[in-house]
């Protein structure tokens, strides 16, 4: 048993995880898929025990990830069963965090829209939070200072752009989110994989921290569920 980073422990053997969307695990399985056989639902990668953003991130990164570094995503898969939670924060801060980790190594054309998505996405924390619009965190600062012209002109484009909770969580933060990973995929950094691995890993953090604990999760996956999940799909080489 082994501990990946600040999440659920899990069993060193590994299923394997493949792009897509699959019938049933004998075709293969995605991430979400895979969550989904574990926490006992109908397969699908649109499971009801993940909230839908953190979801929709495991989904691409899923996707992105080539297929030498995608095994070990696996480990991260308890740790997204249950962390669901209603709270509007979560999808501003899994939107702002994609975006701050997409930000410094996308092309310059989509700089412009992660700066953009900074910017709202900090715009309506402050909302939610009390705090005065245009006020951003420390390493929201940091990386719009490192790309001056996509921050000048965001600030432009947002200066006039309202922040309806509602648009924004269906539409602005998972638009911000595909664009994230999407853009670290096809970027220059020799380590792609690692960037999108760190963009799940927020993402499962954004929702972890407004998320009641559940002391019973470990232990949910250490059993039968996950030596079959491996059996159905294939072992993939020990983490």
């Amino acid at each position: 048993m082994s501990t990946d980073e600040n999440h659920v422990p899990v069993p060193e053997m590994l299923p394997m995880l493949s792009r897509g969307k699959h019938r049933n695990p004998r075709k293969g399985a995605c991430f979400m898929e895979l969550a989904s056989y574990l926490a006992g639902e109908r397969w699908s990668d649109h499971p009801d025990c993940t909230h839908a953003l953190l979801a929709s991130v495991a989904r691409l990164v899923n996707d992105y990830t080539s297929d030498e570094a995608r095994p070990s995503l696996a480990g991260l898969i308890p740790s997204v069963i249950g962390l669901t939670s209603d709270d509007p924060h979560v999808d501003a801060l899994i939107a702002l965090r994609s975006a701050r980790l997409a930000l410094p190594v996308v092309s310059a054309e989509r700089q412009r829209v992660m700066a953009v998505s900074v910017l709202v996405s900090e715009r309506v924390l402050a909302e939610l939070d009390g705090r005065p619009a245009g006020s951003l965190h420390d390493e929201s600062r940091r990386v719009l200072e490192e790309v001056p012209h996509a921050a000048d002109w965001a600030q432009s484009f947002t200066g006039d752009i309202g922040t309806r909770l509602k648009g924004f969580r269906r539409r602005a933060a998972p638009h911000a989110v595909r664009c994230a990973v999407d853009g670290i995929a096809r970027s220059c950094v020799p380590d792609p994989d690692d960037r999108l691995r760190e963009v799940l890993v927020q993402a499962i953090d954004a929702v972890a921290v407004r998320t009641e604990p559940r002391t019973d999760r470990p232990q949910q996956f250490a059993g039968t569920a996950w030596a079959e999940a491996c059996r159905l799909t294939g072992v993939a080489a020990d983490s």
